[in-house]
């Protein structure tokens, strides 16, 4: 829980304007194409967070991601999202940023 905590309090102080789960949600239910909408988002999400782990490993730093060897390809970024919000649904609220999401798996 320090993990989420700390990411939170991250995209917080870098006046990130991240997309809430609730944010996501209606925007899934909403639109026409919100699924697409949605899942472009969730790409974006999952290719900042492959690129700030690279970038960490580039600068001898640990990186806040962990990939553990793992390939992240665009087409996993939903799956990662649903399988992370299904396993542990009491860890997430609605208005968590869906980045706090993603990062966890």
């Amino acid at each position: 829980m320090k993990r989420a905590a700390f990411l939170l309090l991250a995209l917080a102080a870098a006046g990130a304007q991240a997309m809430s789960i609730r944010e996501l949600r209606t925007l899934e239910a909403g639109e026409k194409d919100g699924k697409a909408y949605a899942s472009y988002y969730l790409v974006g999400v999952l290719e900042g967070l492959r690129e700030g782990v690279e970038s960490s490993q580039r600068n001898g730093q640990k990186p806040v991601f962990c990939v553990e060897g793992r390939r992240l390809e665009p087409a996993m970024a939903r799956s990662l999202y649903q399988t992370e919000l299904t396993r542990n649904a009491d860890s997430y609220e609605a208005d968590m940023p869906v980045q706090l999401v993603m990062a966890a798996p």
